[in-house]
This record gives C-alpha cells, sequence and structure tokens, in this order.
C-alpha cells in the first residue's frame, strides 16, 4: 500500500548511486519535481530509461547523474537538440555516456513485458532494419508454433520507476489521463515506485474515456507535488510551457550557463 512522503524522502529511500531508473512521460505529466530531487540529492551512476527523453534526461545527464542511456528517441520536441546530452556523447562531459537505443515499439514492448513479469518482449518491428547490428540487446528468436524469425528484446524491470499524475485518493490510488502513455507499465514493472500528484482527493472522480487508475498496492509512495510536471504539463490543470521549451536551447548550449541555471533553479531550490 502506498505512503505518503515528501519528495525529499520518496526519492532518499528509493534511489540509489547505480540503480536503474525511469522517469517516464510522453510529451505530457514528466516528472520534472522528482527529477530535480534526484538532482539535488546527488546521484551518481544511473541508468536511466525513458522513451522520449527530452529537457529532464538532458538536466540529469548535464549534472553528472547518468552513465547511461536506455531511449528509443532523443530531443528537444520542437525545437532541436539536447545539449548536455550531445556533449556527454561526444565530449564525455561532464561524464561519459553509454547509449542503448531501441525504437519506440521495442520500449512499449519491454514496458508491457516488464508489467507482465516476463523476461523479454517478443516484436516484428526489427524486421529489414540496421539497428540489431549495433544492439546488442536485440535477438532472433523462432516462433515455435509458425517457425517465424522474430525480434525480441529483454524486458524493462527497473529498480525505480518514478511517473506523474493528476490525482490519487487516500488510498493510493492513482488516476492518469491525457495522453498516458506507459506510466502503468513503469510502476508495475520497477521494484520500487514513486508516483508524483497534482493532489490527493477523497474521490478520483468519474474517469474519462482516455485514462487509468493505477492501483495504490502497485505504489510504494504517492507525493503531493503541485506543478510536478512542469514545464511539460498535466492535463486538466496546466498547459505546456513552449517558452521555456524554446529558451532551454540557449541556456543549455553552453556549459557554464547551464551550471548557473541549475544552480539557481534546482540546486537553490527546496523540495
Amino acid at each position: 500500500m502506498a505512503s505518503f512522503p515528501s519528495l525529499h524522502d520518496a526519492v532518499a529511500q528509493a534511489v540509489h548511486d547505480g540503480d536503474t531508473v525511469a522517469l517516464e512521460g510522453f510529451t505530457h505529466l514528466i516528472p520534472f519535481a522528482a527529477g530535480h530531487e534526484v538532482i539535488r540529492q546527488g546521484r551518481r551512476d544511473l541508468t536511466l530509461v525513458r522513451m522520449t527523453p527530452d529537457l529532464l534526461y538532458d538536466q540529469m545527464i548535464g549534472m553528472g547523474c547518468a552513465s547511461r542511456l536506455v531511449f528509443s528517441w532523443g530531443g528537444n520536441p520542437g525545437v532541436g537538440s539536447l545539449r548536455r546530452f550531445r556533449d556527454a556523447v561526444e565530449h564525455d562531459w561532464p561524464a561519459p555516456l553509454e547509449l542503448e537505443e531501441h525504437a519506440h515499439a521495442a520500449m512499449a514492448s519491454a514496458w508491457e513485458a516488464g508489467a507482465a513479469g516476463l523476461p523479454m518482449a517478443v516484436l516484428r518491428a526489427y524486421a529489414g532494419t540496421s539497428l540489431p547490428d549495433v544492439n546488442d540487446s536485440v535477438a532472433t528468436v523462432t516462433c515455435p508454433f509458425t517457425g517465424e524469425d522474430l525480434s525480441a528484446v529483454p524486458s524493462l524491470r527497473p529498480d525505480v520507476g518514478i511517473v506523474h499524475a493528476q490525482r490519487a485518493d487516500r488510498d493510493g490510488n492513482v488516476l492518469v489521463e491525457g495522453i498516458i502513455g506507459v506510466q502503468k507499465e513503469v510502476v508495475l514493472a520497477s521494484t520500487r515506485s514513486i508516483v508524483t500528484v497534482e493532489e490527493v482527493v477523497d474521490d478520483l472522480a468519474a474517469p474519462s474515456l482516455n485514462s487509468c487508475v493505477i492501483p495504490g498496492w502497485a505504489i510504494d509512495a504517492v507525493v503531493v507535488a503541485p506543478n510536478g510536471a512542469h514545464p511539460s504539463y498535466t492535463h486538466g490543470y496546466y498547459d505546456r510551457d513552449n517558452a521555456f521549451y524554446q529558451a532551454w536551447d540557449d541556456i543549455a548550449v553552453d556549459r557554464e550557463r547551464f551550471l548557473a541555471w541549475m544552480d539557481t533553479h534546482v540546486l537553490g531550490v527546496s523540495a
């Protein structure tokens, strides 16, 4: 059953140096507040997992939290490159970054397999592509029923899964609405999980058509973090801060400018 700690305590208890950590969100509900707390607590040597790493992972990589990234696309949506990500890959600053790149379909399938407790995901998505030539985590298996050769990837079973959502009830059940992505699968697949929410309510109320409930028994910690997805958005609460995504390119392009911004807006802010 989920507990309701502070953000500081939830991260301190769940995230350790060397862990594999997933902070998921697909353009929507990106857990920035939780990621910033990981940075403040100085976690190192993390394997970061996410289908679409954008500004949050750029910040975590630039602050030296990560040694490895498992992903299927990386960039500043609508703007361009992730400057800190590129600096780590091209110049080992602030530390070398190992990459494991997949297709979206493979990552989504790997999350589903992890949530189901399976060791691997099987798919057709890599047929005819060259990505398996450079990724040792892609294998070929033969279907025992049809004889068809299929691609297989390891399931995703991180040490820690962190997601953001609209609200939780007082029993720790969480409602996710809008673009729900793989939030449910991340929580079910992870050994430990943190869900940040905009608010805790007595009744989750009727869900919308595009929604899901993550049950409290699957969650370790529910943390109240208003605006916890900003500058991404939370459907029904606030819009995406498009101006910040544009401004980030200028902030992150220079190492000293980046560090100064992080010192003021992340390190200098309490959870």
